[in-house]
């Protein structure tokens, strides 16, 4: 939704351009940076292509664009429990390969701040929001596995190509180091929530990169958090008129009834 994506075809090969608004160009050119070690550590990613002067992002009409290696496959959906394990492994690899990096700029875990005026939107908003912060904070954040995170690793984020059995992972818009669990909990809500993640959760447990008990002690508060996230994001875009991305305000109001779903299942649609 924050950002603006096209398709370049010479005939003989294809890239993704991609632009965002101007005030997102640093957590771009960290994101890509990202994109590009995690290439450089064989998993595809979307990497940038430099310019002929080097550049990994260039300003055109104001807004920073850059020209990304395509990544072959058809996007996943999350639907079948094959589908979901390849999910659980890639991203366990991802974060595994990415383990001993460090990006310059990055943004740390994390950013939600339950005291924001956009967070008046709605009379439920703050008060969940609230709650899922101290939640994930009694954790203890500092106790739990940090590392350089994807921050949305939707289903479509994974691209499979059936050529080569090869997964890789897209859409690495911004840099953020946080807990590996935040990833781990953001792609169980993409399938669905932890009742209907259980083969992707197995999966990643598989590659041993956090501990089943870490899993088991945060996972639902961060799925929680995560939640609490999309709320935050929706409600400052309804606040802000934000419709980057989308077709019409609707959108933006679907987010945040969906995070009220989940937060506060209690209360009518507003």
């Amino acid at each position: 939704m924050n950002s603006a994506t096209w398709l370049v075809d010479d005939g003989a090969s294809r890239w993704v351009a991609k632009s965002v608004v101007p005030g997102s160009r640093d957590q771009f050119v960290a994101g890509l940076t990202v994109a590009g070690r995690l290439q450089r550590a064989g998993i595809p990613a979307g990497a940038p292509v430099p310019t002929v002067g080097g550049q990994d992002v260039v300003a055109v009409g104001g807004y920073p664009l850059a020209l990304l290696s395509w990544v072959a496959g058809d996007a996943l959906t999350g639907e079948s429990e094959r589908e979901q394990r390849l999910i659980g492994v890639t991203l366990a690899r991802v974060h595994r390969a990415l383990a001993a990096e460090s990006i310059e700029g990055v943004a740390r875990f994390h950013w939600v701040d339950p005291a924001a005026a956009h967070l008046a939107v709605r009379g439920w908003v703050r008060p969940a929001v609230a709650a899922a912060v101290e939640a994930v904070e009694a954790l203890g954040l500092e106790t739990l596995s940090w590392g350089l995170l994807h921050t949305d690793p939707a289903p479509e984020a994974f691209r499979l190509d059936p050529a080569t059995g090869v997964c890789g992972v897209i859409d690495w818009s911004v840099a953020l180091a946080g807990p590996l669990l935040y990833d781990l909990a953001s792609a169980v809500m993409y399938v669905g929530g932890a009742g209907r993640a259980g083969e992707l959760v197995a999966a990643y447990l598989g590659e041993d990169v956090l501990t089943r008990s870490e899993v088991e002690r945060g996972l639902l508060p961060m799925l929680r958090f995560r939640w609490a996230v999309q709320a935050d994001y929706f409600a400052r875009r309804i606040v802000e008129d934000d419709l980057t991305g989308i077709s019409g305000p609707q959108e933006n109001e679907k987010g945040l009834d969906d995070a009220r779903r989940r937060l506060r299942p209690d209360l009518a649609a507003s």
